[in-house]
């Protein structure tokens, strides 16, 4: 099938404001696009790319004083296949995973390992390493978290989405990426596009989308603690230790975000 998927953000900036953006589709999914996605500014403004530490297609820019209006609109081939689910998929031992692995073990801003790691080693040391452990986590976050788009806080961690019980898709992610870490298993923050296709109506307002990825066997997975089921059509497009790393738009001065809208739909068949 064929996905077209986009965004629209409008700013105001009081002054001219640097501003990095993670928001193209990641260079793994490059040989699926049909219609790049052109970062497209109003006013024009000029515009650089480069490949940040994770891998990920970042762009820099100077946004004028005023209105600035951010849009893209792709097109992209995608097998319509539910994600890859394989239960057999083992744990590796510590010392004997590969060493690209070894930071995804690790603490990080909003996946605060040293306060969860008690809390992980009794609710889930009793289920069977790899596939099984990261399924019972999932299972665990979430039915433990409210979603709620009125509960959304930026600077909230795992460990207070583990207390108040409550947040949006990226604290699902952040606290069974902190509890697959705290279980020695490498967990890494994803961003995309994720739209309906498969799903039952009502369908909520379209959002980007959080999920993650454990590293099991000698490979990685695609986990989603969220919806907690396999699903359709998912766009990477970037990753990092949390949402710290892939923060959509990083801006170095005030402003304010006016408008935000953002589309995944069927448009035809691969």
């Amino acid at each position: 099938m064929q996905l077209r998927v986009g965004f629209e953000m409008v700013y105001e900036f009081v002054q001219p404001t640097p501003v990095i953006l993670a928001l193209s589709i990641h260079h793994s999914r490059a040989g699926d696009l049909v219609v790049p996605d052109q970062l497209v500014t109003d006013p024009f403004v000029p515009a650089t790319s480069y490949q940040d530490v994770f891998g990920n297609r970042c762009t820099r820019l100077v946004a004028p004083q005023g209105r600035l209006v951010l849009t893209s609109n792709a097109v992209v081939n995608d097998s319509g296949l539910v994600d890859i689910v394989v239960p057999q998929a083992f744990q590796s031992r510590v010392e004997d995973l590969p060493a690209s692995t070894l930071i995804y073990l690790l603490g990080s801003r909003f996946c605060e390992t040293e306060l969860l790691s008690a809390i992980a080693w009794q609710r889930f040391s009793a289920f069977p390493l790899g596939w099984p452990r990261v399924q019972a986590i999932c299972d665990f976050v979430h039915h433990h978290i409210e979603f709620g788009y009125h509960h959304a806080r930026s600077t909230r961690t795992a460990m207070e989405a583990y207390n108040e019980g409550r947040g949006v898709c990226r604290d699902y992610a952040h606290l069974a990426i902190a509890l697959c870490r705290c279980m020695n298993i490498p967990a890494r923050y994803c961003t995309g596009y994720l739209g309906d296709v498969g799903t039952e109506p009502p369908y909520g307002p379209m959002d980007f989308a959080a999920w993650f990825e454990a590293y099991l066997g000698d490979d990685w997975y695609t986990f989603d603690a969220r919806n907690n089921v396999p699903r359709i059509g998912r766009v990477l497009i970037a990753r990092g230790r949390d949402a710290c790393d892939v923060a959509l738009s990083s801006t170095f001065g005030p402003n304010k975000l006016e408008g935000f809208k953002v589309w995944t739909d069927v448009v035809g068949t691969a």
